[in-house]
């Protein structure tokens, strides 16, 4: 049974292969046992490549992928600190997530406190707000 499982994940491993998707260090062995980290990976490169980056939005030539970008600068464009450039570097920090929550909800943390904790606090607060008031686990 497993052996055909990983033949399966194989197969359409080749398929992003032949569609010229990036993957790294992705093997069928990693998916079928479940490796939460690359298969997370995994399918938001998916969504990225079939979904998001052929969406056109509006009258201007951007993609959805370049639309969502946009959007996160101009949220949190006034918060000192936060300086949204991509969807790796910018996030690391914690502050663009709770810059955003706050920008939306000023009421669910306090900005002060957010810019004074560690990394990890800020993105286990960011996630356990979200977590608690949109469900977003």
């Amino acid at each position: 049974m497993r052996f055909h499982a990983i033949q399966n994940v194989e197969t359409a491993l080749r398929f992003l292969r032949y569609k010229e998707i990036k993957l790294v260090n992705i093997r069928g062995e990693d998916i079928v046992d479940g490796n939460p980290k690359l298969t997370l990976g995994l399918i938001w490169t998916i969504i990225l490549h079939f979904q998001i980056s052929d969406i056109v939005v509006g009258q201007e030539d951007l993609t959805a992928k370049e639309a969502l970008l946009r959007w996160a600068q101009k949220t949190t464009h006034k918060y000192p600190g936060v300086e949204v450039r991509d969807f790796t570097q910018s996030w690391r920090d914690g502050l663009a997530f709770n810059a955003i929550i706050h920008r939306n909800r000023p009421d669910l943390l306090d900005w002060r406190q957010v810019e004074n904790e560690g990394v990890r606090e800020r993105i286990d607060l960011a996630f356990h707000v979200m977590g608690r008031e949109y469900g977003v686990t």
